[in-house]
């Protein structure tokens, strides 16, 4: 049992608590305020008191590979190493910061960003097999566009290495650890998924060989960055349309023994997180975001990105489905993490859809229940912090004698509203009236000033 004020170790680095900011996208790409935004977007946590910030994917090649407009490209050492001013900043408060890294793969803009489209035409995605036949049936239906370049394995080797060398990059701009963005359909999980991975060399065509890459990634930033502690979501694909649409998955069988080779190869902690194998709202469940697609001020914004009014009003439409498909569950990614945490001895760290103080206390296993078992050994929440820059404040029991009482529930009413813009290079902030003055009512209270 662990309470969320107790310290924890992940790769040797000690982290002074166990709340962290999980990765969330910052759109603060590589220009010249790059830094500057990604400091008026992490300190604040810090300032509050989070114990470990993980900053949102980032690109490890230096074209194509963005998921989303705005993501920050780590490939070039004179940009990574002014990033050591916003790590500066975090330790000045006593906090730890990861970075995440990510590529695509399939999922870069450039399928489904009908601008960004037009402006690269000739980017291929890369890919780790041949398409599988419902993204051939999109393409054909002209929802999506694919060029796919599938990766050869001295191209794997290549990719590798790229990881590698942004890991070495971030370690000496500061950075306390790396995060692989394991899930989220970006190309490591689409290695690990027979969904997407039917190569028949030494990466794929089995589960361990399918576990081929992130060993070879793991290998990659250790003889690169050294001893640096690495972390990784762990996906297992049980929110993925049912069979016979699609077949094969990843189970959470499948993702338990992912997490235990991933212990035996050498990483230091794991994300466990139920995600689809297509892009969808199974990471981000809440409301459909009504006041988003009705922003005037976007429309036209969101008909370039979606390729025409039509379109947006179809992706607005999927969006309202898949909203009751995948509706508000409390910690949904409690099950998965604590069939994992029983497997592993590594830290196992638990998000998605965790909001109040007494359910962190009862996944760390420091509740009311004193016969519950832990599901894991960090909480983290992404879209609250959007809802309230400095929520450690109110959550952390060093802050005040009234702090845990004031923070029954983050202020976040997953309602989806921050997310949508995004596809537009919009900031990740919270637009939604109600949540603004609740927060403006606790700023005036100075319930966020750290005691």
């Amino acid at each position: 049992m662990a309470t969320l004020e107790e310290p924890i170790e992940i790769g040797g680095v000690r982290i002074p608590n166990r709340l962290y900011r999980a990765p969330v996208l910052e759109c603060a790409g590589n220009g010249p305020d790059a830094v500057e935004a990604l400091i008026e977007d992490l300190e604040p946590a810090a300032e509050s008191g989070v114990g470990l910030l993980c900053q949102g994917a980032t690109i490890v090649s230096a074209e194509g590979g963005c998921a989303a407009p705005g993501m920050t490209r780590v490939h070039d050492p004179s940009f990574v190493s002014q990033l050591s001013r916003l790590t500066d900043r975090i330790h000045d408060h006593g906090s730890r910061i990861f970075l995440q890294l990510e590529h695509g793969g399939l999922r870069s803009m450039e399928t489904w960003h009908a601008e960004y489209r037009r402006g690269h035409p000739d980017l291929e995605q890369l890919a780790v097999s041949e398409l599988p036949w419902q993204l051939r049936l999109f393409d054909r239906l002209g929802f999506l566009s694919y060029d796919p370049h599938v990766l050869s394995t001295h191209e794997v080797y290549d990719l590798a290495a790229e990881f590698g060398r942004s890991a070495a990059y971030a370690v000496d701009a500061g950075y306390d650890g790396i995060h692989l963005s394991g899930a989220n359909m970006g190309i490591v999980q689409q290695f690990l998924s027979p969904f997407y991975n039917r190569r028949d060399d030494e990466f794929g065509g089995s589960p361990e060989a399918r576990l081929e890459f992130l060993a070879l990634v793991h290998d990659e930033i250790r003889g690169r960055a050294g001893d640096v502690p690495l972390m990784t979501k762990v996906p297992a694909e049980t929110p993925s349309p049912p069979s016979p649409i699609v077949r094969r998955t990843l189970s959470l069988a499948d993702g338990v023994e992912i997490a235990r080779r991933l212990e035996r190869i050498g990483y230091d902690a794991v994300v466990p997180v139920r995600t689809s194998v297509v892009w969808d709202m199974s990471i981000v469940r809440g409301e459909y975001p009504e006041r988003a697609w009705t922003n005037e001020a976007l429309r036209e914004e969101y008909d370039a990105a979606f390729g025409g009014s039509g379109r947006r009003r179809l992706v607005a439409l999927g969006n309202r489905l898949e909203s009751v498909v995948y509706d508000t569950e409390p910690a949904w990614n409690e099950g998965f993490c604590r069939r994992v945490r029983e497997r592993v001895s590594i830290p196992v760290l638990a998000e998605g859809g965790i909001r109040e103080r007494g359910e962190m206390d009862r996944l760390l296993g420091s509740g009311s229940d004193t016969t519950a078992t832990a599901a894991c050994d960090m909480v983290g929440m992404a879209r609250p912090f959007y809802a309230e820059p400095r929520l450690g404040a109110r959550l952390l029991e060093h802050n005040g004698p009234d702090a845990v009482e004031s923070a029954e529930r983050a202020l976040c009413e997953s309602c989806n509203n921050c997310t949508v813009p995004q596809v537009t290079g919009a900031p990740g902030i919270c637009r939604t009236p109600s949540v603004l003055r609740q927060r403006g009512e606790l700023e005036r209270e100075g319930v966020y000033d750290r005691r």
